[in-house]
């Protein structure tokens, strides 16, 4: 059995005992059902705290099906990005710290088989997790709402996928490259909100660049994408993250010596 594959299994081992293989779909699944349920009730829930003046009408537009979608995005923006933070800011940096990665540094090591080990398990586990979420949004707003082209849905959440696995790509970068896993989530954290801050302020001035991967995500939902800026960003995407996966193999060989003995 090759090392990639026994490492591979190690990696699986430890999301189960460490419980991720559950509690990040349940972030996802939980997440993606909320938004759907609270639109459809929403006029019932403002109905119930009150506080408009007698006789006052509360008009609030009913939000098409696409829009719902693309709100449960919104929500992985932060929350989905943090709990993918949280899971896997130690995976590298932690080993390092608690000696754990002493027991490894010892025997004959392929420093690419051990991060990219890691890297595929945690992009797995956050891919699963991501599609879970937004079948399950999908099944919700189709119950309450009405349908969504399903291969509309299909590349939307294709899409989508692509820049969960460059914020996995980033933090297990980061994890390799940085002394402890604190400093990892800090460092992580920081990058994915600069990156939404950054399109956010000026990214209206280019229209093909790896941050614009969730803009053209929605972009399939409502009928409107440039097909040739689209690519051009998934292929600057797969260099990005090509290079953070050669950076973290980098740091995780470099970095070995300071593992806790």
């Amino acid at each position: 059995m090759s090392q990639f594959s026994v490492l591979l299994q190690k990696e699986w081992r430890e999301n189960v005992r460490n419980y991720k293989i559950f509690w990040i779909p349940v972030v996802f699944i939980l997440f993606g059902i909320m938004e759907p349920v609270i639109n459809y009730f929403l006029p019932q829930i403002l109905d119930s705290v009150g506080g408009l003046p007698e006789g006052a009408v509360l008009e609030i537009p009913t939000p098409t099906p696409e829009q719902i979608l693309v709100a449960v995005t919104g929500q992985y923006q932060f929350i989905g990005m943090l709990a993918l933070i949280l899971a896997y800011m130690g995976t590298v940096a932690g080993e390092r710290k608690s000696g754990t990665a002493t027991l490894l540094y010892v025997r004959p090591l392929s420093f690419s088989a051990y991060f990219l080990s890691k890297w595929l398990m945690a992009s797995l586990i956050a891919l699963l997790s991501l599609w879970l979420g937004l079948l399950a949004a999908y099944y919700y707003t189709l119950l309450l709402f009405d349908t969504v082209n399903f291969a509309d849905f299909l590349r939307f959440a294709a899409t989508y996928s692509v820049w969960v696995v460059l914020i996995v790509s980033i933090v297990l970068a980061a994890s390799a490259a940085l002394p402890n896993a604190g400093m990892a989530a800090a460092v992580s954290l920081g990058s994915v909100l600069l990156m939404q801050l950054v399109d956010g302020l000026i990214g209206a001035y280019w229209s093909v660049s790896p941050l614009k991967i969730p803009v053209y995500a929605a972009s399939w939902l409502n009928g409107r994408i440039d097909l040739v800026d689209f690519w051009i960003s998934i292929g600057l995407v797969a260099v990005v993250i090509a290079l953070l996966l050669i950076a973290g193999i980098w740091a995780s060989r470099l970095n070995a010596s300071k593992a806790k003995v």
